[in-house]
């Protein structure tokens, strides 16, 4: 199945090539697309969920403003150097890691962020199911089902509706890219109506439109007290703490923006869409969910951080419904932009004789159905962002570090797909990324969540750790060798 129009590349080893995987060649993907990418990401309940959270680290309107729109500004800066790379060389995420971690290599990274999208497509579905399951239990016989029936560790209701929303998405993708775009075109736009009815309803029947919160100290420091951010709610550090979470929160697609960035005309036009989807619609975001979260407060006198939490509280059942109906859909529409092209090419790029984009795909959302019954995104939002993004730091450090300071964004495309080619490194496998990357990782991810070692801060910054780490390590490497390979060459 071709997911979009593709290049041929003459002499292209099987093991390599397959037309999803293809350099793409039909660019439609305007900045209209690309900033709906980022309202399909971020408009969904855990994106609520955790803008909610990071309010009340903030201790206070306008430093959450401050910390989400410096956070906001880096994103966008990191995701058009990304952006850049896919739109020059045509290439899914998989493939572009081949020119620093090998042509077999490459696998490695691509298996990683493959898993890491299966626990984002779990967190994802199970937030969409519970929207539904809150719709549900305004009903008394749903509401017994719900208190008496247990499966998996889960109520039955809770097991039924993850299953019925985890089906729903595999249909999506029946037709590949270009289904998706026309999903997410309106999936993600859908969201922000309702996110301004939520807020407006709350508004209004608090009597008050606050940009103040009134939320008071000893209920923000209970409710952040597991999170592991330093200091306390309105200080400097868990402001610069705030920035770094929401920073890391999109660390799985600073690897793989380049699957949707591939198929933008120009620079110009990613640019345009990313400048509109990232600070500004993060931002207004971020300003409608602080709003929503002091209004709540004032209405329910409780710290409410799930949106459906919220609408399961409305006297409407109207209201009620169409609040978790538009929610469910958005959040499939995070789970198909964030979770499932990305896995989809990743296991695509390990088996490309066997499996294509729609497969991949089926494989990421089996994986997923597998992780519901442990449900590891349970708990701190903060806490699992954190962790899962920092295991993705230094493969990034090192593929940035490659394209940009090595390369000086010059990649020879066609040997991306050749067995004998320049990415063959040592048997296809190049070492010093992975020493590279192996060094990030240690302080990243090793160190901070399985020993004591490092101070209890570091895990929140664990992900920049990362990148500066093996990226600085990757730039030595790489230089001693290039310079010992001049030095032979001449003698």
């Amino acid at each position: 199945m071709t997911i979009q129009g593709a290049s041929t590349i003459q002499g292209a080893s099987p093991g390599l090539y397959n037309e999803d995987l293809a350099p793409a060649t039909v660019r439609n993907w305007g900045p209209f697309s690309i900033f709906n990418v980022w309202t399909s990401d971020v408009h969904s309940l855990w994106g609520y969920y955790l803008a909610a959270s990071l309010f009340l680290f903030c201790g206070g309107f306008v430093n959450f403003i401050i910390a989400i729109g410096i956070g906001s500004l880096i994103i966008y800066a990191l995701m058009n150097l990304v952006g850049y790379a896919g739109v020059k060389t045509g290439v899914p995420y998989p493939v572009l890691a081949r020119a620093s971690f090998g042509i077999w290599g490459a696998n490695i990274p691509a298996l990683v962020r493959a898993v890491v999208a299966c626990f984002w497509y779990g967190a994802q579905t199970a937030a969409a199911s519970g929207a539904i399951v809150a719709l549900l239990t305004r009903l008394q016989w749903f509401d017994e089902l719900n208190k008496s029936s247990h499966l998996l560790g889960h109520s039955t209701l809770e097991v039924i509706c993850f299953v019925v929303i985890w089906a729903l998405q595999l249909l999506i993708i029946q037709k590949g890219m270009e289904t998706v775009r026309r999903f997410q075109d309106w999936a993600g736009p859908a969201v922000w109506v309702m996110m301004l009815i939520l807020a407006i309803y709350l508004c209004v029947k608090s009597g008050t439109f606050a940009f103040t919160s009134d939320i008071p100290m000893d209920v923000l420091l209970d409710k952040t007290k597991d999170a592991g951010v330093p200091g306390q709610p309105g200080s400097w550090t868990a402001l610069f703490a705030v920035a770094a979470i929401w920073v890391t929160y999109f660390s799985a697609l600073y690897l793989n923006f380049c699957d949707f960035a591939r198929y933008a005309p120009d620079n110009a036009a990613l640019r345009k869409g990313n400048i509109w989807g990232l600070p500004v619609n993060l931002i207004l975001f971020s300003l409608v969910a602080g709003v929503t979260t002091i209004a709540a407060y004032d209405v329910y006198h409780e710290v409410l951080l799930h949106p459906d939490q919220i609408s399961a509280k409305f006297d409407s059942w109207f209201l009620a419904a169409l609040a978790a109906l538009t929610f469910a859909v958005a959040t499939l529409g995070i789970n198909v932009v964030a979770n499932f092209v990305s896995p989809a090419f990743d296991f695509s790029n390990v088996f490309p004789r066997q499996i294509d984009f729609k497969k991949g795909g089926y494989i990421a959302a089996l994986i997923a159905l597998v992780l519901y019954p442990f449900a590891p995104w349970e708990g701190s939002a903060a806490s699992f962002v954190n962790i899962i993004g920092a295991t993705m730091g230094p493969i990034f450090g090192v593929m940035m570090v490659d394209y940009y300071l090595i390369r000086k964004g010059e990649v020879d495309v066609n040997a991306l797909y050749l067995e004998d080619g320049e990415f063959r490194y040592q048997g296809g496998w190049h070492v010093n990324a992975f020493i590279a990357a192996g060094i990030g990782a240690i302080f990243s991810s090793i160190l901070p969540n399985f020993t004591n070692w490092l101070p209890s801060w570091w895990g929140v910054y664990g992900w920049f750790f990362g990148v500066a780490i093996a990226g600085a390590v990757y730039y030595v490497l790489r230089t001693m060798a290039l310079g010992a390979g001049v030095r032979t060459a001449k003698a």
